[in-house]
């Protein structure tokens, strides 16, 4: 069954067109990736990930699977939980920023961190294989949300646990004027940083179409989790999203 046309941005497009356009955006800014995100968020992503991974329920020894893993960041900080004793995969469709964090991982101490380029949508791995499952700012990237959280349900052992990590919305006035101000800089640093400024456009669009905290919840149910729920971060600006197989 062909899937419905989707977003890609405020764009309304093919599946496979968008799955082109995202691939595009993220072969353009991959080795600028890491600097934007540093100068857009003041460095907060960092925090944000550290959050995240307590919200995990991982141990040394634990199976994750770090999806659109993008450059390692995540990755680092799982490694340091899980330790050599552990396993941890980075998995992104995108060759140019899988490759930016296979070589950032190994420069920084973390070789034995494995990388596979792979779509979310069809996970190359077993049943019942990853104690844990992370995606930390890639999701709203995905061209069919529903199916990839259904393989994450899949390669997951009973009482895993999935993690979300995405910008979200913020039901408060003045934080979302003051946020929507803010992020029309985006293109103008991208411009300037990045050499391309449309990637950061889609940025925004991306974040306006995305679902908000109830929706994505019930998405995350549907796929199959229990004990769904999420917390916000900066006023809901940013939210954690975890749910148990």
């Amino acid at each position: 069954m062909t899937q419905d046309r989707v977003n890609f941005g405020h764009d309304i497009v093919e599946p496979d067109e968008k799955t082109r356009r995202v691939g595009n955006v993220f072969r353009t800014v991959a080795d600028r990736y890491d600097v934007m995100n540093d100068l857009m968020s003041f460095g907060l992503h960092r925090l944000f990930k550290r959050i995240a991974i307590e919200a995990s329920s991982l141990r040394p020894g634990s199976r994750v699977l770090d999806v659109a893993g993008g450059t390692g960041d995540l990755c680092a900080l799982l490694a340091d939980v899980v330790g050599r004793e552990g396993q941890v995969i980075l998995l992104d469709i995108n060759e140019s920023m899988t490759n930016v964090g296979r070589d950032k991982l190994i420069n920084s101490g973390y070789a034995w961190v494995q990388s596979t380029v792979a779509d979310a949508e069809n996970l190359p791995f077993p049943d019942g294989y990853f104690d844990a499952i992370t995606i930390a700012f890639g999701l709203r990237n995905m061209t069919n949300k529903d199916r990839a959280l259904t393989e994450c349900h899949r390669a997951l052992k009973p009482g895993g646990t999935l993690v979300i990590l995405e910008f979200s919305k913020t039901n408060h006035p003045a934080l979302k004027r003051a946020y929507r101000l803010y992020q029309k800089s985006w293109p103008i640093a991208g411009q300037l940083i990045a050499g391309d400024s449309a990637p950061y456009r889609y940025l925004i669009e991306s974040i306006d179409v995305h679902p908000n905290q109830s929706e994505l919840n019930c998405i995350i149910e549907q796929a199959g989790f229990h004990e769904v729920r999420y917390d916000n971060l900066l006023g809901g600006l940013v939210a954690i999203h975890r749910g148990v197989k």
